[in-house]
């Protein structure tokens, strides 16, 4: 219906044109679903949009495109409210139409080919491998499964990519922090920037064959000992390096693939699935950052300053210059996701997403800098935040630090609140808002636990229909849901397609989230207010009817969010 108004307002803004009152055709005309019962189904502001430069008040244009709107059975009368918003109601025949089109498509409703088999690229997670997942990257899992999930109903083909950061003085880190636990250095001989938590003892423990030498020379006094934590952590490494030779290697492998292993388990059980790891290494194996980087300084975009290797990305629309080698000749992360990128472009999707933390909003001009230095259009990246998510247990926030050890595991909120009310709480706000995650309501049965109400209502709508001892509708009058309950669900069912559209294309599953919600609370007053089982069967089987489609695309915007549609509870 939304489709077929937007082509009646073109019709009659053509007709105005053609009759001189208008200048220009629009072809992106805005129409909403009226919140207020009062307003109609649905409204336009197009009046307000062109009234300036059609020379009219807006109220004054509003009349003429109504006066040229050709007429149609769907629509039962249209108004003209305020200062030129036009409203209009749909007749109820058309309306509960949406009943039987959910019944007969069933999972399939609300997908579409919106999206026309365009290839996506979604990267998200991509949690350095040197600790086990923690709440906070659990927000950009469920965010980033979701938005998948959504892109796929509409027709899009969405790969989803983890880029696992194998590279780098992080992992190094992990390393020696591991050996140094395996040769039992504790407490305060630990160093400050060493990795604390206790997974690191369990990863020491699987050593074996590896000589224990814990005598380093040369290295710099920690911080808590008045000198430089990271001179200090370096030197170590140095050491280890040095010492332990081909065994550094091992002990390498060993920490990436224990946590690592550990990610992919807590991932998939948290219901995220991955087309494709992508590991940092391989750029370097392939030799993609080091040809990446000859392409810049053959274009002149690299220059030499203090013994170290910058690009010029002030000339691609970034606020400063960046390293991308250090005067030590070690390549910084930047070099490699210049690379990581040039990889991702070059395997031809249409489109690259890229969900990162809040912290990496200064990190995104810079990236974009280096694919338009390259060659390719930045356009087609696009970088989505999801800000932190603190975790509140009775009340009182609870402290997290990867490095010292101080969090919750994805896999002990899961266990606590059960992966149904994780996925949904992750994803019921905005993802640039900052969300409290209360663990007190996650866990509540009640009606103020949002992904408890909805699962609520599907079960209520099921044990209904088994006392019906029906599962599939009747051929049903269903002119007969008149009462003011129907209407409102009615109304909410046909809202349904135009939220997953808007939620997919804005990347806002918190949009269906909140949907969901409304239906949800519209069917519970619904259930409290009527009676379903009435002994006029015509009446009986029309009810019966509406409830089966609530509960359909109950079940189906739940099944989208990753979580679970029980029919008991």
């Amino acid at each position: 219906m939304k489709k077929k108004l937007q082509q009646l307002l073109k019709q009659s803004l053509a007709s105005l044109v053609a009759d001189g009152v208008l200048d220009i055709l629009v072809d992106d005309i805005r129409i909403d679903h009226s919140k207020d019962k009062t307003q109609g189904d649905f409204a336009t502001n197009i009046a307000m949009v062109l009234a300036k430069r059609a020379g009219y008040t807006p109220r004054m244009l509003a009349e003429k495109i109504v006066a040229t709107l050709p007429s149609v059975n769907e629509i039962e009368r249209i108004e003209i409210a305020g200062s030129g918003f036009i409203n209009f109601f749909i007749a109820s025949d058309s309306s509960l139409a949406v009943i039987d089109k959910i019944i007969t498509k069933g999972s399939r409703y609300g997908c579409s080919n919106f999206g026309n088999g365009q290839k996506v690229l979604l990267e998200f997670v991509s949690a350095n491998p040197t600790g086990p997942l923690h709440v906070g990257h659990g927000r950009g899992a469920a965010y980033g499964a979701t938005v998948a999930n959504l892109l796929r109903a509409l027709g899009f083909k969405v790969d989803c990519e983890y880029y696992v950061n194998d590279a780098g003085r992080q992992m190094d880190i992990l390393t020696t922090s591991v050996y140094l636990r395996y040769v039992k250095i504790k407490g305060d001989k630990f160093p400050n920037s060493g990795y604390k938590g206790d997974y690191i003892f369990a990863i020491a423990k699987k050593i074996s064959g590896v000589a224990k030498l814990d005598i380093f020379t040369n290295v710099c006094k920690d911080e808590k000992d008045g000198g430089d934590k990271e001179k200090h952590i370096d030197d170590l490494i140095g050491n280890c390096k040095t010492l332990l030779g081909d065994d550094y290697k091992t002990i390498f492998d060993l920490a990436v693939n224990s946590i690592l292993s550990g990610i992919k388990s807590d991932l998939s059980s948290f219901g995220v699935e991955y087309q494709k790891w992508f590991f940092e290494q391989s750029l370097v194996d392939r030799g993609l950052v080091k040809s990446m980087l000859e392409k810049l300084q053959m274009a002149g975009n690299i220059y030499q300053k203090n013994g170290a290797l910058w690009f010029k990305t002030t000339n691609f629309g970034d606020n400063s210059d960046r390293v991308v080698v250090r005067d030590n000749k070690t390549s910084t992360y930047f070099a490699s996701d210049i690379a990581y990128h040039s990889d991702k472009f070059r395997r031809g999707y249409d489109k690259i997403i890229n969900i990162w933390g809040a912290d990496h909003h200064g990190y995104a001009p810079r990236v974009k800098a280096a694919i338009k230095a390259l060659g390719f259009d930045e356009n087609k990246l696009e970088i989505l935040l999801v800000q932190f998510a603190h975790l509140f247990r009775s009340g009182v926030k609870v402290p997290m630090s990867t490095r010292d050890g101080s969090f919750v595991t994805l896999q002990e909120l899961c266990r606590e609140v059960g992966i149904d009310a994780a996925r949904f709480f992750y994803v019921l706000r905005k993802s640039e808002q900052h969300m409290d995650f209360d663990l007190d309501l996650a866990k509540s049965k009640s009606n103020e636990n949002p992904v408890f109400y909805i699962q609520y209502a599907h079960a209520r709508i099921f044990s209904v229909l088994e006392k019906a001892q029906i599962h599939k509708p009747y051929t049903a009058d269903l002119t007969l849901l008149k009462n003011q309950y129907e209407c409102d669900l009615v109304k909410q069912l046909n809202r349904y397609q135009d939220v997953l559209q808007n939620a997919a294309c804005n990347y806002e599953p918190h949009t269906l989230a909140y949907y969901l919600r409304d239906l949800a609370g519209d069917f519970h007053s619904y259930y409290n207010n009527s009676e379903f089982l009435v002994k006029d069967k015509i009446l009986r089987q029309a009810r019966l009817s509406l409830i089966i489609a609530i509960k359909q695309i109950l079940s189906n915007g739940l099944n989208l969010l990753g979580v679970g549609a029980p029919d008991k509870m």
